[in-house]
């Protein structure tokens, strides 16, 4: 059976209902072993947010109308904002913004979400609210030394009188200017602005998710039961944590703890810090349709007050995953810290009447 380009094999299972038993086609891909196959290439790009507008209170799906009004609004978007730029435009003000990527880079999709054949107003389900839940104190306190990523600029070297500055080398810029790791990119898995596909490749023993943005490959083994999923040991940890999956029906669950706690002295793209070490996060991969993933997580850390849930669907794609040369391309960091230096050597000649 091919399904957008893939080819795979398709059993019919015999389902024994009572003395009598009943037959029922079985249409989604499968492994020889016959386990489902997610191996293939989805896109994941999606136009519902993570947290749901809170003037929608608890309301979980939307009007045909009103995501149609989302795939309008998203296409004049598209076409105001890939417009040629004026060649006779004046340069930004002092202090102003000088733009980022124009809209040719971003893919962000072209509608919301549909799951079970309805749209969803946030990739978040819990809360009912679609909201993340309060931090707790510690929560609060781990983001309270994070330099602000998008701060106002103020003035020249508005970051002179700091005993460690934002721009004093590499290691002071984002992970996510030095393209190191993209933690909501990875796990949980969001939808971003850019690089939204995700490669699945699946034996009998393991399952890969190759991450785009930034890429990163999940190598997650595959156990015969929950029982005899066993995690490393807790002295070994990572960005992305430490998983293992194992089947529940056709369902994989994917179990992750482990995670590596670090001071990233910055703020990741959304403003999170690093994992904290006691984070858990529960994954499930099925099929919604014979080319359409249903992805579901859960979060649990003593960063929130309650643990939160999510789900989207992944469609299959023919589009390619390609590399994500961001560090090796990475002019930006060096002009970062070039600027830096020479704000602060302006700065320090105006102080001293010097040239």
């Amino acid at each position: 059976m091919s399904i957008k380009g893939r080819t795979r094999t398709t059993f019919i299972l015999v389902l024994a209902i009572g003395a009598g038993g009943a037959g029922a086609a079985d249409d989604i891909p499968r492994t020889p072993n016959g386990k489902p196959d997610f191996s293939g290439n989805y896109d994941i790009s999606t136009l519902t947010p993570i947290q749901r507008n809170p003037e929608l209170g608890e309301r979980l799906t939307l009007t045909e109308a009103e995501a149609n009004e989302i795939r309008l609004r998203e296409a004049r978007n598209i076409e105001t904002r890939s417009q040629a730029s004026d060649p006779n435009r004046t340069a930004p003000p002092v202090g102003g913004s000088v733009g980022g990527y124009n809209y040719f880079f971003m893919d962000r999709g072209t509608s919301a979400v549909k799951v079970d054949g309805k749209y969803r107003t946030s990739i978040l389900t819990d809360p009912s609210d679609g909201r993340f839940p309060p931090l707790t104190a510690r929560g609060k306190a781990r983001r309270e030394g994070l330099y602000g990523f998008s701060k106002k600029n103020t003035g020249p070297a508005w970051w002179r009188d700091r005993e460690v500055g934002p721009y004093d080398g590499p290691e002071s810029l984002t992970i996510a200017d030095r393209c190191v790791f993209s933690l909501e990119a990875t796990i949980p898995i969001y939808s971003k602005s850019y690089n939204n596909i995700k490669t699945i490749v699946q034996t009998d023993t393991h399952v890969v998710i190759l991450i785009e943005w930034m890429h990163y490959a999940r190598v997650i083994p595959i156990s015969p039961s929950r029982a005899e999923a066993r995690h490393l040991p807790a002295e070994i940890r990572s960005r992305a944590g430490d998983s293992v999956a194992w089947w529940e029906g056709d369902t994989l669950v994917i179990d992750t703890t482990n995670f590596l706690e670090e001071n990233w002295n910055a703020t990741t793209l959304f403003g999170e810090p690093s994992p904290p070490a006691d984070q858990h996060v529960v994954e499930r991969l099925s099929f919604q349709s014979p080319d359409t993933l249903l992805y579901q997580f859960t979060l649990e850390s003593g960063d929130w007050e309650a643990p939160y849930s999510g789900e989207y669907t992944w469609p299959a794609t023919d589009d390619k995953l390609y590399e994500f040369a961001c560090h090796e391309g990475n002019y930006a960091t060096g002009n970062t810290l070039r600027g830096a230096r020479f704000e602060e050597r302006q700065m320090a000649a105006e102080a001293t009447g010097g040239p």
